[in-house]
C-alpha cells in the first residue's frame, strides 16, 4: 500500500481546487503549500533576526555610545544566531526541499505529508517560546548562542523557555528530515537510481541524515542544563564533581555538524544553477556525491577545533587540527568542480547565476579563513575575536544566504509562473554583494588586530573599520527590501514564464512553470 493512499479518500472537496482562505494553509498537507509556509516563515525570521544584528552594528558604530543597555546587547547577538540559523536558515532550505525534492525525483509528495504539516507548524510554537524570554524576569540569553554554562544557567525564569523551544525546533527539524529521506528513499520514479539523483536531493538526503543523528546530541545537551539548574544534578557543575567542557564537547559535537546542515544544501542549490547558466552539464557528478558524503563525514571528528583554548592535550589539539584540514580537500573538489562546469560554457550572468558566482568567490573566502582557524597554535590567538565572527558570515551569509536568494530567483518562474523583475533582481544582487562584503570584510582586520567579539564596546584604535562594517551592515539591511519587493511582485503577476524560462538552456526540466494543483494524490505511482 502506497505512503499516501490513506489520504486519497478523506475529502471530497480535492476536485475543487483548495479550501478557502486560512483552512488551506493551516491544514495542508500539500509539498507546495508546505514549501511556501517555510519559505514565508523563513523570510519574516530573517527580518527578525537582521533587526538583532542592526541593534548590534548600531551600538558598534563608535565606542562609548551606549544606545542600548549592554546585557542587552549581549541579548541581541545571542538571539539573532538562534533566530537566524533556526529561524532563517534551516526553514528556508527545508521549504527548498519540500517544493523540488518530489519533482526532482517525480514523488506524488511527501513520503509522510501529515508529519510534514506537524514538522512546519511547531516551528512557529518554538519562536514563540523563544522570542517570549526576552520580555520575562531573567531575560534572554546573553551568553552567545553557545549556551555554555555556567552563564547561560543566570537567566532565572526564562530559562525553562529557552531549553524547551531549543527542544520543539529540534523535534521540527529531526520530524522534516525523517520525511525528506522517507521519501527520496522510497518514492522515487522508477528507473531513478541514487546515482541518478540531481545534487539538491542528494545534497538534501545527506543534510537530513546528519539533522538526523545531531538533534538529538543538542537535545541531551540542554536536557542536562535543565537537570543542572532544576533537579540537583552537576554534569557541568564544578562545585558538585562536573565539568563545563563537558558541556562544550557536547554542544559542538551538534554545532560542528550543524553548521554543515547550513551550507550542504547550498551546494546542492549552486550545483543545479551553474550548469543551467553555463549551458553545460556539471563537471564531475560522481565526484561531487563522494565530496558531499565525505564532508558529512568528516564533520563528526572535527568538533574540537572550537575548544583548542579550552587546554586540550597536544595529542587532541593535532587530531583536530589534521582532521580539520582535511573538509579542505572534498571542499576544493566542489569548487573546482563548479569552476570546471563554467569553463568554456555559453554563460549568461542573469541573476540567479550571479548570486551563485558570488557563492562560489565570497564562500571560498569563508574556506580560506576556515584553513587558518584549522591551525591550533594560530587559533589560539584567533579565538573569539571578530576574525571568526568574519569566517562564519562569509560562510553562512554570502554562503548559505546567498544561494538560498539565488534558489529563489531560480525556481520563482516555477512557483508562480510568472518572471520576476530582471532589471530589480540585479539591483538587489550588487546592493548586496558589495554591501556583505563591506560588512564583513574589514572584521577580519578587526580580529587579526585583537578585537575580541560579543563586546558591546571596544577601544578606539578598532573605529574606522567598525564604522565601516557598520554602514554596510545598514546598507545590507535595507537592500534585502528590494527582494521581498522582487518576490511580491512576481507572485502578483508579471511577464508569463515560458516552457523554456532560461533562454536556450537544456535540461532544465525543473523550471517548467506548473500552477500547483491542491493535492497529488489523485493516482499513488505503482512502484514495480
Amino acid at each position: 500500500m502506497s505512503a499516501t493512499s490513506h489520504d486519497t479518500h478523506h475529502d471530497d472537496h480535492h476536485d475543487h481546487g483548495p479550501p478557502p482562505g486560512i483552512t488551506r494553509w493551516l491544514f495542508t498537507t500539500n509539498h507546495k503549500d508546505l514549501g511556501v509556509l517555510y519559505m514565508v516563515f523563513a523570510l519574516i525570521m530573517f527580518f527578525v533576526g537582521g533587526a538583532m544584528a542592526m541593534v548590534i552594528r548600531a551600538e558598534l558604530f563608535q565606542p562609548g555610545l551606549n544606545l542600548v543597555d549592554p546585557h542587552f546587547f549581549n541579548q541581541m547577538t545571542t538571539m539573532h544566531a538562534l533566530v537566524m540559523i533556526f529561524g532563517a536558515v534551516m526553514p528556508a532550505f527545508t521549504g527548498l526541499a519540500n517544493w523540488l525534492v518530489p519533482i526532482q525525483i517525480g514523488a506524488p509528495d511527501m513520503a509522510l505529508p501529515r508529519v510534514n504539516n506537524w514538522a512546519f507548524w511547531l516551528l512557529p510554537a518554538g519562536f514563540v517560546l523563544l522570542l517570549l524570554t526576552l520580555f520575562l524576569p531573567g531575560g534572554a540569553p546573553a551568553g552567545g548562542w553557545t549556551m555554555y554554562p555556567p552563564l547561560i544557567l543566570q537567566l532565572g525564569d526564562a530559562f525553562p523557555f529557552l531549553i524547551f523551544a531549543v527542544h520543539i525546533l529540534g523535534i521540527s527539524s529531526i520530524m522534516g528530515s525523517i520525511n525528506i529521506v522517507a521519501t527520496i528513499l522510497n518514492l522515487r520514479a522508477p528507473g531513478m537510481t541514487l546515482m541518478k539523483m540531481p545534487l539538491f536531493v542528494w545534497a538534501w538526503l545527506i543534510t537530513a541524515f546528519l539533522i538526523v543523528a545531531v538533534m538529538p546530541v543538542l537535545a541531551g545537551a540542554v536536557t542536562m542544563l535543565l537537570t543542572d539548574q532544576y533537579f540537583g544534578t552537576s554534569f557541568f557543575n564544578a562545585a558538585g564533581g562536573g565539568d563545563p567542557v563537558l558541556f562544550q564537547h557536547i554542544f559542538w559535537f551538534f554545532g560542528h555538524p550543524e553548521v554543515y546542515i547550513l551550507i550542504l544544501p547550498a551546494f546542492g542549490i549552486v550545483s543545479a544553477i551553474i550548469p543551467t547558466f553555463a549551458r553545460k552539464p556539471l563537471f564531475g557528478y560522481s565526484s561531487m556525491v563522494y565530496a558531499t558524503a565525505s564532508i558529512a563525514f568528516l564533520s563528526f571528528i572535527v568538533w574540537g577545533h572550537h575548544m583548542f583554548s579550552v587546554g586540550m592535550p597536544l595529542s587532541g589539539q593535532l587530531f583536530f587540527m589534521y582532521a580539520t584540514m582535511l573538509v579542505a580537500v572534498p571542499t576544493g573538489v566542489k569548487i573546482f568542480n563548479w569552476m570546471a562546469t563554467m569553463w568554456q560554457g555559453s554563460m549568461t550572468f542573469e541573476t540567479p547565476m550571479l548570486f551563485a558566482i558570488a557563492f562560489v568567490i565570497l564562500f571560498t573566502i569563508g574556506g580560506l579563513s576556515g584553513v587558518m582557524l584549522a591551525l591550533a597554535p594560530v587559533d589560539l590567538q584567533y579565538h573569539d575575536t571578530y576574525f571568526v565572527v568574519a569566517h562564519f558570515h562569509y560562510v553562512l551569509v554570502t554562503g548559505a544566504i546567498f544561494s538560498i536568494m539565488a534558489a529563489v530567483y531560480y525556481w520563482l518562474p516555477k512557483w508562480t509562473g510568472n518572471m520576476y523583475d530582471e532589471r530589480l533582481g540585479q539591483w538587489h544582487f550588487w546592493l548586496s554583494t558589495i554591501s556583505v562584503n563591506v560588512l564583513f570584510f574589514p572584521q577580519h582586520f578587526l580580529g587579526l588586530a585583537g578585537m575580541p567579539r560579543r563586546i558591546p564596546d571596544y577601544a578606539l584604535q578598532f573605529t574606522d573599520f567598525n564604522m565601516i562594517s557598520s554602514i554596510g551592515g545598514f546598507v545590507f539591511g535595507l537592500s534585502q527590501l528590494i527582494f521581498v519587493w522582487v518576490i511580491i511582485k512576481c507572485v502578483r503577476g508579471g511577464e508569463k514564464a515560458s516552457d523554456q524560462v532560461w533562454e536556450g538552456a537544456k535540461g532544465l526540466e525543473w523550471t517548467l512553470p506548473s500552477p500547483a494543483p491542491y493535492h497529488t494524490f489523485e493516482q499513488p505511482p505503482v512502484v514495480k
